[in-house]
C-alpha cells in the first residue's frame, strides 16, 4: 500500500483482472505446498471433521455473516450473502504460514484439522462467490441452482485431483530427466496442467490441485525431498508476492470510509459467525469445548478474500468497490487481532503442547537419527525379488536409509532411479532392528551383513 499510487512510492496498479490471475497462480503454489506437507496418517483421524468444516462451516459463515450484513447496511440481500461468501473460508496462506512458522504444536490433532479446513474450504466460499456473484447482477435468477453447481465442482475436483495425483506419480517416477533441479519445474507443470483442466470442464481446480498434493506428499517419489523444500521456498515467495500485488491495488483513502463498517463485521465474524458455525459443524464429533472454540478462534482471513473479491469487481456489481474495500479490512484485522495471538490463546486454553511433548524440528530429527543409527553392509542375493527394480519402487522402510552401493571395484552414490542389480553390496544406516528384519526378509538373505 505504501508502494501503491497514494504511497510513497508512486506506483500506479489499477487491474483487478491482473491481481485475480497473479493470485489465483500464486494460490496454486500455496496450496499445493500445504498438501505436500500433509500427511494422510494425520490428516485421517480428523477427515471428517475438516470435511464438515470446509462444507457446512462456510455455509453457515457466509449465511450468519450475510445477514448481518444485510441488517446493518444498505446492501441487498444477495449483495450482503455475496459479502459474507468471500470472507466465509479461512485462509490456506495465512493458516499454514502462520502454524508451521511459530512450530505451533496443538493437542487432539487440532494442526490437521486445521490445515485440512484450510487447505479444502476454498472451493465451497469460490462457489458461493460465484452463484451470489450472479443473483447480485441479476436477482431473479433461480437461487437453487447453486446446489447443483457446488456438486460438481466438489466431485470434478476431487476426482481429478485424485486421478492426477496417480497419474503424476507415475510421470514422476519413471520419467528419466538429465538434472534434479528439473524435477520440481516437472511439477509445476503437472500442477497447473491438473488446475487447468479441472477448470476448464467447470470442477474446482483449487481442490483438485491439494488433493493432488496430499496424495503425492504421501508417496514414494524420485527426489521428494528436494521437491518439498522447492514448493515450500516457492509458496513463501508466492505470499510475498500474493500480498504485494493486493496490496498494490489497495487506496488507502478508500478504506478510510468503511473503517467503522469494516470493524463491526470483523467483530461479528470473529466472536459469533465463526463460532457458530464451528460449534454446529462439529456437534456430531467427539471434541472438547477449549478445542472448539480455538477452531473458532483460527477463522483467519487472508489473502484468499481480497482475491475472491476481484470476481464481483469485474463481474460488476454495483457494490463491488465498497465490499472489495471491506473484505481488505476484514483480512487485515483478521490477520494482525486473531493471527497473532494464536500461540497466547493456545496455552490460555491449554490446547499447546508442552515444551517437551513438541514434534522436534527436521535438523533436530536428523541429528537424533544420525546418532540413534547403526551402519551395515549388505549383499544383495542373485535371486533376490528385488533384483532388476528401482530402489523407488521397493519401499523399503522409511528408517532404512541407503547411504552408498558397491558395485563390483565402483561405488555408487544411490538415488530413488538406481536399479538394484545382484551381488551389489548396500551400506545402510538403520535405526530400528525391526525394520532391518523387514528389510531382509525383503531381500531373501539370512540378515548376513
Amino acid at each position: 500500500m505504501l508502494a501503491g499510487s497514494e504511497g510513497i512510492g508512486g506506483i500506479y496498479f489499477d487491474d483487478p483482472k491482473i491481481a485475480q490471475f497473479i493470485g489465483v497462480a500464486a494460490l496454486n503454489f500455496i496450496l499445493f505446498s500445504g498438501g505436500l506437507d500433509t500427511s494422510w496418517e494425520s490428516v485421517k483421524p480428523v477427515l471428517w471433521h475438516g470435511v464438515s468444516l470446509s462444507t457446512l462451516g462456510v455455509f453457515l459463515t457466509a449465511l450468519t455473516a450475510g445477514l448481518f450484513v444485510f441488517y446493518i447496511t444498505d446492501f441487498t440481500i444477495f449483495e450482503a450473502l455475496l459479502l459474507g461468501s468471500i470472507v466465509s473460508s479461512t485462509d490456506a496462506a495465512a493458516v499454514f504460514s502462520i502454524l508451521r512458522s511459530r512450530s505451533l504444536a496443538l493437542k487432539h490433532n487440532l494442526r490437521p484439522m486445521l490445515e485440512l479446513e484450510s487447505g479444502s474450504n476454498d472451493p465451497m466460499a469460490y462457489v458461493l462467490t460465484i452463484a451470489f456473484t450472479g443473483l447480485a447482477i441479476s436477482p431473479d435468477a433461480n437461487i437453487a441452482g447453486v446446489i447443483p453447481i457446488f456438486l460438481q465442482q466438489m466431485i470434478l475436483g476431487a476426482t481429478l485431483g485424485f486421478a492426477s495425483g496417480k497419474v503424476s506419480k507415475y510421470i514422476i517416477n519413471n520419467i528419466k530427466l538429465e538434472t534434479l533441479g528439473l524435477y520440481p519445474v516437472l511439477v509445476i507443470g503437472l500442477m497447473y496442467f491438473t488446475f487447468s483442466i479441472t477448470e476448464a470442464i467447470e470442477g474446482n481446480g483449487f481442490l483438485a490441485i491439494y488433493i493432488q498434493a496430499v496424495y503425492l506428499g504421501n508417496q514414494e517419489l524420485i527426489h521428494k525431498k528436494s521437491i518439498i523444500k522447492y514448493f515450500d521456498g516457492f509458496a513463501w515467495l508466492m505470499q510475498i508476492v500474493l500480498f504485494l500485488t493486493l496490496g498494490l491495488l489497495i487506496y488507502p483513502s478508500e478504506i478510510v470510509p468503511v473503517i467503522g463498517i469494516g470493524l463491526a463485521i470483523s467483530a461479528f465474524m470473529i466472536l459469533v459467525a465463526r463460532p457458530v458455525s464451528v460449534f454446529i459443524s462439529l456437534l456430531f464429533f467427539r471434541l472438547r469445548a477449549k478445542s472448539r472454540w480455538y477452531v473458532s478462534w483460527v477463522g483467519l482471513r487472508g489473502a484468499v478474500p481480497i482475491v475472491f473479491a476481484t470476481y464481483p469487481l469485474l463481474a460488476g456489481v454495483d457494490k463491488a468497490g465498497v465490499i472489495f474495500n471491506i473484505v481488505f479490512f476484514i483480512s487485515l484485522t483478521s490477520v494482525i487481532i486473531q493471527g497473532t495471538s494464536l500461540p497466547v490463546i493456545a496455552r490460555w486454553l491449554k490446547v499447546a503442547m508442552p515444551e517437551k511433548l513438541k514434534p522436534k524440528t527436521e535438523l533436530e530429527v536428523m541429528m537424533n537419527d544420525e546418532l540413534k543409527s547403526e551402519l551395515f553392509e549388505i549383499e544383495i542375493p542373485e535371486q533376490a525379488p528385488v533384483v532388476g527394480k528401482r530402489i523407488v519402487d521397493v519401499n523399503f522402510p522409511v528408517s532404512i536409509n541407503i547411504t552408498m552401493i558397491r558395485r563390483g571395484g565402483k561405488y555408487l552414490t544411490p538415488s530413488g532411479t538406481t536399479t538394484i542389480q545382484a551381488h551389489d553390496r548396500m551400506s545402510v544406516l538403520v535405526r530400528s532392528k525391526y525394520d532391518f528384519e523387514v528389510m531382509n526378509k525383503m531381500l531373501e538373505s539370512n540378515g548376513a551383513a
